[in-house]
């Protein structure tokens, strides 16, 4: 049974409307050309979610099945990763927001396999990492920047809707400052079968910390966290139970109470959710199914139970924490970061005052957060 929608929403005029305004360079749209949305936008007949996979599919398949003719014939590797690169990034956009159909289900999956191909070209190479938590198997990708021995690592991830496969950029700028990464999807999305609700589902990120700890390749008395969105929580969690074990963590967009509060939530996701490609509905479907939840009903009754406040967390130790948002989100309140701030530990801020969610600010490139972030993240780390 799919969960209800609370809310209408954006009509297919102001979706396409919303996509040009977006691609190539705006967040889910990187990476694509603007032609090919153009066609894609001109296919689009309804907001049909099967229909959605399909068009976007479509073009991705196509660039898979030209990369791969690319590598039968030998060509060169950096042309035939980029193309599989691109291929992954327009079935990533089939299954966008979340795979809730059979249609956006097989984008998903041809997005998996699309992303591995690629993953064979990336300049820092990629090793996939297979973790276990409570019988369960975890999926991570670890990198090591080229040149550097036993490098610090930061371990990180995005929301409901942006996961490990999508995190390329955030990848980049560490790895340009000497730092590992790694990355997996947060409880309740892509290959972490732990659902966001789960009592103690933050021991997924903790089997992660316990992996790299043990690793020689890697400096595991130096890890760092870094959480997007809806992914913030965990790193705002993970910064009081893994305060020993952490020099920083980044909550970046997220809630740790007032955001999981209904007088919050009710607004944010029958009402305003302003960034949100398909409108507040689709911001509830995607929160729905990672917390495993049905009914609006449900999630007012089990969000709060999530507070770090009602936990008695804030007054406990912790290890280093930045928050960044702006102060306009709509889907998490700058007000959580503030709370933060007035508990336990200090702790440290950057609130975009003309930014929306995740710090987002008109006329600003978006870039520049992810580069403050990166280098707050090496200041921790440094030796």
């Amino acid at each position: 049974m799919a969960a209800e929608s609370p809310a209408r929403e954006r009509t297919l005029e102001e979706v396409k409307q919303e996509v040009l305004r977006r691609a190539p360079h705006r967040n889910p749209f990187e990476g694509v050309l603007r032609e090919d949305v153009e066609s894609i936008l001109r296919s689009l007949v309804s907001l049909d979610k099967d229909h959605w996979a399909e068009q976007w599919s479509r073009v991705g398949l196509d660039y898979e099945a030209k990369a791969d003719a690319l590598a039968k014939r030998g060509a060169d590797g950096g042309e035939i990763g980029a193309l599989y690169e691109r291929a992954f990034n327009y079935c990533r956009l089939a299954r966008y927001p979340v795979p809730s159909t059979p249609g956006k289900l097989e984008a998903y999956r041809n997005s998996l396999r699309m992303f591995h191909k690629a993953a064979k070209y990336f300049d820092t190479p990629l090793e996939e990492v297979e973790l276990q938590y409570a019988g369960r198997k975890l999926v991570a990708y670890l990198q090591r920047p080229k040149g550097v021995e036993r490098p610090p690592v930061v371990l990180h991830w995005g929301g409901v809707d942006g996961w490990k496969e999508d995190r390329r950029h955030a990848n980049a700028l560490l790895h340009g400052l000497g730092l590992a990464t790694m990355v997996m999807d947060m409880p309740g999305t892509g290959e972490n079968p732990v659902l966001y609700l789960e009592p103690n589902a933050e021991r997924t990120f903790s089997a992660a910390i316990d992996h790299l700890a043990g690793r020689v390749d890697v400096d595991g008395s130096r890890i760092a966290v870094w959480g997007g969105s809806f992914g913030g929580y965990w790193a705002a969690k993970l910064a009081f139970v893994e305060a020993k074990r952490l020099r920083g963590a980044v909550f970046h967009g997220g809630s740790v109470h007032y955001g999981l509060q209904e007088k919050w939530l009710r607004p944010a996701l029958t009402q305003t959710a302003s960034t949100y490609l398909f409108g507040p509905a689709s911001l509830f479907e995607a929160r729905s199914r990672a917390m495993g939840v049905k009914t609006l009903d449900e999630f007012f009754a089990a969000a709060p139970k999530l507070s770090l406040l009602t936990q008695g967390l804030l007054d406990q130790p912790s290890c280093p924490i930045l928050g960044v948002n702006g102060k306009l989100d709509d889907q998490a309140p700058v007000e959580d970061i503030y709370l933060l701030m007035e508990h336990g530990d200090p702790k440290e801020a950057r609130i975009y005052p003309e930014g929306g969610h995740m710090g987002r600010t008109p006329g600003r490139p978006q870039e520049e957060i992810a580069e403050m972030i990166a280098r707050w993240l090496h200041g921790k780390l440094a030796r």
